[in-house]
């Protein structure tokens, strides 16, 4: 069967309909919005990297979608307390495109790059809760204190690396899929000791929530796998970032993107 985004949306709505849910198709933008009625609180689903994972997972693909809404509606709807939870907190990477408010209370973040920003949650298990400035104003805590010790526990996770190479350039993965593989590149001290391995040039990248790619970059051909590389799982991840790549300069991360004969170029 040849999947549409249009027959896409309609399984999607027919697996997701609820009493008491609302769902709505933005046209313009390939995106279905599944929200509770009464609080208006909600999830926002891009179609267009759904469908690429539907290609080739087929109904697996719509099955995780499924629970990843379920699970996420389910987060909203229960009360939560930071206070006690507070080795619970992480910071996640998020698109610059990802709202900043939910439930219409602003969300507490950092400004990251051009590309990215840095979002606060707490670890529910199986899912997990944004903080906003409501939970803090409720619970009498800074945003500057929550934001310390979501650093510290994000140290404090294991980050093992697979190895590849291609084509003389070498593809380091971040992959164990607990939602904070993406935020490990915030994590100063495993950078510089990956920066230690590095023989050509250093870049990273953030496609999606699950995983962390940073590439040693030593010929051009290796601008043109890791362009490739980065689309494909920008495409296939269950909460897409960016296919944008990183360079990390004296601390700071500079976006780039892949001109033609596989040159790289700084995102101005």
């Amino acid at each position: 069967m040849k999947m549409t985004v249009e027959k896409l949306k309609k399984l999607l709505t027919e697996r997701l309909e609820k009493e008491g849910r609302n769902i709505a198709y933005n046209r313009e933008k390939d995106q279905l919005r599944v929200e509770k009625a009464e609080s208006g609180k909600g999830v926002t689903l891009s179609l267009g990297p759904v469908l690429a994972k539907w290609e080739r997972n087929r109904e697996k693909a719509i099955d995780e979608i499924v629970f990843y809404v379920e699970e996420a509606l389910r987060a909203m709807e229960t009360e939560v307390k930071i206070t006690g939870n507070e080795r619970k907190i992480f910071p996640v990477i998020r698109s610059t495109s990802f709202p900043k408010t939910a439930g219409g209370k602003p969300l507490v973040y950092d400004e990251h790059t051009a590309e990215t920003r840095i979002f606060y949650s707490l670890d529910m298990g199986s899912s997990y809760r944004l903080i906003d400035e409501g939970m803090l104003a409720d619970e009498g805590l800074d945003a500057g204190r929550i934001k310390e010790m979501a650093r510290f526990n994000l140290r404090s996770l294991d980050h093992p690396v697979k190895k590849d190479s291609v084509s003389g350039n070498d593809f380091y993965f971040v992959n164990t899929n607990d939602g904070y593989d993406a935020s490990r590149i915030l994590n100063e001290s495993f950078l510089k000791e990956m920066e230690k391995k590095i023989k050509g040039e250093m870049v990273l990248s953030v496609p999606h929530q699950d995983v962390l790619i940073i590439s040693d970059i030593q010929n051009s051909t290796g601008y043109d796998v890791l362009a490739h590389m980065t689309m494909h799982f920008y495409t296939s991840g269950r909460v897409p970032i960016t296919p944008l790549s990183f360079y990390l300069k004296d601390g700071e991360l500079e976006p780039i993107f892949i001109m033609a004969k596989n040159k790289p170029g700084r995102k101005e």
